[in-house]
């Protein structure tokens, strides 16, 4: 293979993270998640509930979507990469995600600002969310042919960042061109963009539409420059997949470094998808923001993101990636204190004066952190999974790191809809992502640095 045809593969795989990357940015996190929980929540006070209980019974109902989705995708996962290794293809699955996202997010434009079909557009979400996720597997399972393990973290990091800057294009389109705020301009005192009707929020709901259409015109150069890479087929069949996977599972018990580290990511990511999953909805409920503020926070968030995912993916070059994922670790978890820690009202029990920004300030520094260290997270975790990943059987591995980020992820947003409702408060809620990254962290201690690719044989 020439040196520039690799490089345009290495592109090609770049680009999938910045197609994919606005699902999670405009939908999951800054602009279709806040729109959600205060439709939810404005329905909710129109049924006689008061503020404080209608807006824990939107964040509820937020994670409870995010519940249902995350098992769907981890019990799914590592079957789906298991058929793929089977088989040795890998395109149709991406083929099907993909139009799993497409059509997905499309059709969260019928979530009505009324509240009439919370259900249709926790559905439509949670469909393309399903193929969103399942496609990165696939997608991270050709990580280890792109490069030797020394270069990994630096593509994985590199990669991050390019879907962390396409995230920020794409927040920065919708808020100047499509978002209205509650004076029905956008953030450039411009009407929503195609004469879309600010009363309907139709410029708020066209997000979905725009980030389908987003990934089909950026997903191009992936299915021009990536072939199926990875090893050949070695069975046929379910039957035969599923083989292959209890295999491995009861292999666990011989990789002490490897189970460990799956137990590990499955704690501290999951963590780390709560906050994504509910950093826009506490701004909503507990700091009391419009839109448009918690689509800034988002694009001061992804730059973050971009930028640190870059320097990460440089360190984990350099020092291997389990030292960058704990100094991540610790940084999350003093974000979440102090996120835990204050409302409009106090910083950690000191009173503030009436209408002091002093809140909003300290959240968006928050917001650099949770996406520059969020980045960092991904990256090198990614690039770690690779030091403990089969290379006959890259797709079934990587499904089993699906598994462990997705198999619990109804923790995170079961322990934050129940404390929430518990507590009746959306900014309490949050605090069990705290324990999440405290028992990761904690497992990491077991898993080795270099990881354990050479105990395969023995395993088998």
């Amino acid at each position: 293979m020439t040196a520039i045809s690799q490089r345009k593969r290495i592109w090609g795989w770049y680009f999938f993270d910045w197609a994919s990357q606005p699902y999670h940015t405009l939908l999951v996190t800054f602009v279709f998640g806040p729109y959600f929980a205060s439709v939810a929540s404005e329905y909710f006070i129109g049924t006689g509930l008061t503020e404080e209980v209608a807006d824990a019974q939107a964040q509820a109902m937020w994670s409870w979507c995010l519940t249902v989705t995350g098992l769907i995708i981890g019990l799914g996962a590592p079957i789906m990469g298991a058929i793929a290794d089977t088989t040795g293809r890998r395109l149709p699955w991406i083929i099907v995600f993909s139009l799993m996202y497409v059509i997905g997010a499309t059709a969260v434009w019928g979530t009505m600002p009324d509240g009439s079909n919370l259900l249709w557009g926790l559905m439509a979400f949670g469909f393309g969310f399903i193929g969103a996720e399942y496609a990165l597997i696939f997608i991270n399972s050709q990580l280890p042919s792109l490069g030797t393990a020394e270069e990994v973290g630096d593509l994985s990091g590199s990669g991050f960042a390019f879907g962390y800057l396409g995230g920020v294009v794409s927040l920065l389109i919708v808020l100047a061109l499509f978002v209205e705020q509650s004076s029905g301009k956008t953030l450039l005192g411009l009407d929503p963009a195609l004469g879309l009707d600010a009363v309907a929020r139709e410029g708020t709901r066209a997000v979905g539409p725009f980030t389908a259409l987003w990934f089909v015109v950026f997903m191009v150069p992936y299915f021009l420059w990536v072939r199926d890479t990875g090893p050949a087929g070695h069975g046929r069949g379910v039957a035969d997949a599923l083989c292959t996977l209890l295999n491995t599972i009861k292999g666990l018990r011989h990789r002490l470094s490897l189970s460990t580290y799956l137990g590990s990511s499955m704690f501290y990511r999951d963590a780390l998808n709560g906050l994504y999953g509910f950093g826009g909805t506490y701004a909503i409920l507990v700091l009391n923001w419009s839109i448009t503020s918690v689509g800034v926070f988002g694009i001061i968030g992804a730059i973050a993101g971009a930028v640190f995912s870059w320097i990460g993916g440089k360190a984990d070059k350099r020092f291997g990636p389990k030292p960058v994922i704990v100094v991540a670790i610790w940084a999350l978890i003093a974000v979440c204190i102090i996120v835990v820690g204050m409302d409009r009202s106090q910083i950690f029990g000191i009173p503030l004066a009436p209408g002091s920004n002093l809140p909003d300030m300290i959240f968006f520094g928050c917001g650099v952190l949770i996406g520059g260290f969020g980045g960092v997270l991904q990256a090198a975790s990614r690039s770690l999974m690779v030091r403990h990943t089969d290379p006959e059987l890259p797709t079934e591995n990587f499904g089993l790191y699906g598994l462990s980020g997705r198999a619990t992820a109804f923790m995170a947003p079961a322990l934050i809809g129940l404390v929430t409702t518990l507590s009746g408060s959306a900014r309490i809620g949050v605090s069990p992502v705290i324990l999440l990254f405290v028992i990761g962290l904690v497992l990491l201690r077991w898993v080795k640095a270099e990881g354990d690719t050479g105990t395969w044989a023995g395993s088998h």
